[in-house]
């Protein structure tokens, strides 16, 4: 505000309220507040993806007709199912998973312990005592917690043999994972495994 048309500003106690002197002072001399800009974590909830191994394929054929004709042939992949479990271990543990609580072959539980909260590198080193049944086996399943700021538990199923619908990995994680965590996962597996993401 000015009398004179001069176009400076002059302070507002020559013609104005407390108020606009106090806006005055703080337009001119700003108080020096700490703003912080903390950077805002994205996190992704509840995540199903779907991936197939980049190798050869072979139909077996279900020795019932009328399962043929509807399509319930199966497909087995060629890959060494303890190499990949081994790998989508060391895929959690490098994404900061900490917790393998449960080790599934064929349906069957090979390994659970959801209360230890720091064993999955241990159940990296100790991956030859389960070698026996998993060279064996159609499947793996293997759930891993992460606990982070928020808790999330991830379900990895990995397929040597399956239905023509399901496909090599089957990715569900349900809770929150920061995205840097899921990518850095998810990174590791494309790189290690040579995942082609099918649907998501």
């Amino acid at each position: 505000m000015s009398r004179y048309d001069s176009g400076f500003r002059e302070p507002p106690w020559v013609m104005g309220s407390p108020k606009e002197v106090m806006d005055w002072v703080e337009a001119s001399h700003p108080s020096k507040k700490d703003k912080k800009h903390e950077f805002e974590k994205k996190y992704l909830t509840n995540l199903h993806i779907k991936f197939d191994l980049d190798v050869e394929k072979r139909i077996i054929k279900s020795p019932c007709k009328i399962c043929r004709v509807i399509g319930l042939n199966r497909i087995e992949e060629d890959f060494d199912l303890i190499q990949i479990t081994e790998l989508v271990l060391r895929g959690l543990a490098k994404a900061k998973f900490r917790n393998t609580a449960k080790i599934v072959v064929d349906g069957k539980v090979l390994y659970e312990h959801p209360e230890k909260k720091s064993d999955l590198r241990k159940t990296i080193d100790d991956i030859d005592e389960f070698s026996n049944q998993i060279s064996k086996a159609e499947n793996v399943e293997i759930v891993a917690i992460l606990d982070d700021v928020k808790k999330c538990y991830a379900t990895i199923k990995i397929n040597k043999v399956h239905s023509p619908k399901e496909h090599s990995v089957d990715i569900n994680i349900k809770g929150q994972i920061h995205s840097d965590i899921y990518h850095t996962f998810l990174n590791y597996l494309k790189e290690s495994i040579g995942l082609k993401e099918e649907t998501s």
